[in-house]
C-alpha cells in the first residue's frame, strides 16, 4: 500500500477548507439581493426636500415608469409615476444634489434569419447525406451477401476406407 507523504494530506486538507469556504460564501452572495418596498410619488418627493435620497433611477418604459430609490440610511423603495412627472423629479432631485440616472430601452438586436436558414439547410443536407450512404451501404452488403451464396455445393460423398 503506497505511503501518502504528509504535504500531500497538508495539501488535500487546504483543498477541502477551500472548497467548503466557497461552498458556505456562495449563498451568501444570494442574501444580498435588493428587494424595494413601494413607495408613493409624494413621500419620494418629502424625502428629496430632506435630502434622505442618495439615488434615483429612472425607469420610464413600460408606461407607467417607476423609479427605483436608495436612501442614504440604506433603505431602497421604488415609485411608479406618470410621465409627466418625470421631468420635475429630476429637477427636484439634481437640485437637492441626489445623483440621478434614466435608463434607456435598449434595442433589441435582430436576429439572424440568413445564418439561421443556412444552419437549417445545412443540417438537412447532412441527413439527407447520410441516408444515401446508409442506403447505399446496405446495398452493398445486399449484393456481396447473394454473390457469396451462389449455385448450392454438391453435398460431400462420404468415401469409405478400404478393408483388407
Amino acid at each position: 500500500m503506497p505511503r501518502v507523504s504528509r504535504l500531500t494530506k497538508v495539501r488535500r486538507i487546504l483543498l477541502l477548507a477551500a472548497t467548503l469556504t466557497l461552498a458556505l460564501a456562495a449563498p451568501a452572495g444570494a442574501v444580498t439581493a435588493i428587494h424595494f418596498q413601494r413607495e408613493s410619488v409624494p413621500a419620494l418627493t418629502a424625502q428629496l426636500h430632506h435630502r434622505e435620497v442618495h439615488v434615483l433611477s429612472f425607469h420610464p418604459t413600460p408606461a407607467p415608469g417607476h423609479v427605483h430609490v436608495s436612501m442614504n440610511d440604506g433603505r431602497h423603495f421604488t415609485a411608479t409615476y406618470a410621465a409627466s412627472e418625470q421631468a420635475q423629479l429630476v429637477t427636484l432631485a439634481r437640485a437637492d444634489g441626489t445623483r440621478v440616472t434614466v435608463a434607456k430601452v435598449k434595442p433589441k438586436a435582430a436576429t439572424a434569419v440568413h445564418h439561421t436558414l443556412r444552419y437549417v439547410a445545412g443540417g438537412i443536407l447532412i441527413v439527407v447525406i447520410l441516408v444515401v450512404a446508409a442506403v447505399l451501404l446496405l446495398d452493398r452488403r445486399r449484393k456481396l451477401g447473394e454473390e457469396d451464396e451462389g449455385p448450392p455445393a454438391p453435398p460431400p460423398t462420404q468415401s469409405q476406407p478400404d478393408q483388407i
